[in-house]
This record gives structure tokens, C-alpha cells and sequence, in this order.
């Protein structure tokens, strides 16, 4: 792993807010906290109309239906014993495993029904990972790579 992706990880856990994971283990277990490897391995934009950075990264903008979307928070829980359907829809979001930022796709096997509190660990990561690719800083596999383990590994991410 190069000095730069070590630095870029040591400046993201310095800048982020201390965002305490609020749950207890019986509220855990009704969702995901971090994407099925096998459901959601992650997807990268192939029809992007546009690219972006210096490395120049097809963008796809977000389009997600209404119907992918239930059948996302479907499929965890029916698949993975998961009861995301049971809680109150305003406390998810569909979330893109690969930002689309960061060249991810609007494709089922990128997307999966994050909660609340998980997104307040990982959403302020993705902008900062974005930005340094913006700056020619960061390649694409070096910021998926980091992205990848801070959602598969909430402990991790410190603000």
C-alpha cells in the first residue's frame, strides 16, 4: 500500500466527527451493517455518459427505481434473515457499495439497504475519498479499495 492511501487513511480518520454507532445487539442484527460480499459485491459504472477526474472515470448519474429498491431490502431480509422491511422506512436509504463518485454503477449487485446509523459513519468518508481522486491524488482502485474497508469495517472509521 503506497504512503499516499496510508496518509489518505490516517487524514480521514483525523477529520471525522467521532460518530458513535448507536445500536444495541438486538437492533444490529434486523440490518445490515455492512454489504453481503455475495448480494453486493460492488458494481462499477460501464454506460456512463460522461467521465471524470484526470483519470478520466465514466460517471453514471443515480437512477434507482422505486421497484429495485424493494426488492433490495427483499432480498436481504428474505435471503439473509435480515427484518429491514419491519423497521421504518425513514431510517434507510439504498446505498451505492461503490460510490457513484467514485465510478460505481445504479446496478442491483452495488446497491444494499444501509440504516441510519451506518450511514453516518461511512457517508462523510465518500466525498473526502472523491475529492482526492478530483486531485489526481487518489486512482479509482486505491479509492474503492478504501471506501470497500471502511463500510465492511465501521470500527475503523473514526471523524
Amino acid at each position: 500500500m503506497s504512503t499516499l492511501v496510508k496518509h489518505l487513511q490516517f487524514l480521514i480518520a483525523a477529520l471525522v466527527l467521532s460518530v458513535a454507532f448507536q445500536s444495541n445487539a438486538n437492533t444490529e442484527e434486523r440490518f445490515p451493517t455492512h454489504p453481503d460480499a455475495q448480494m453486493t459485491p460492488g458494481k462499477l459504472c460501464s454506460n456512463g455518459t460522461t467521465r471524470r477526474y484526470p483519470e478520466g472515470i465514466p460517471y453514471c448519474n443515480r437512477n434507482v427505481e422505486r421497484g429495485l429498491k424493494a426488492d433490495i431490502f427483499k432480498a436481504y431480509d428474505e435471503d439473509l434473515g435480515f427484518e429491514t422491511r419491519q423497521m421504518n422506512r425513514g431510517d434507510f436509504k439504498i446505498d451505492h457499495y461503490i460510490p457513484l463518485c467514485a465510478g460505481g454503477s445504479n446496478s442491483i449487485e452495488n446497491l444494499w439497504p444501509q440504516h441510519r446509523t451506518v450511514f453516518a459513519i461511512t457517508d462523510p468518508m465518500e466525498p473526502l475519498v472523491c475529492e482526492k481522486m478530483s486531485e489526481g491524488v487518489l486512482k479509482q482502485a486505491e479509492a474503492i479499495e478504501l471506501i470497500k474497508r471502511g463500510k465492511n469495517n465501521l470500527e475503523q472509521v473514526k471523524f
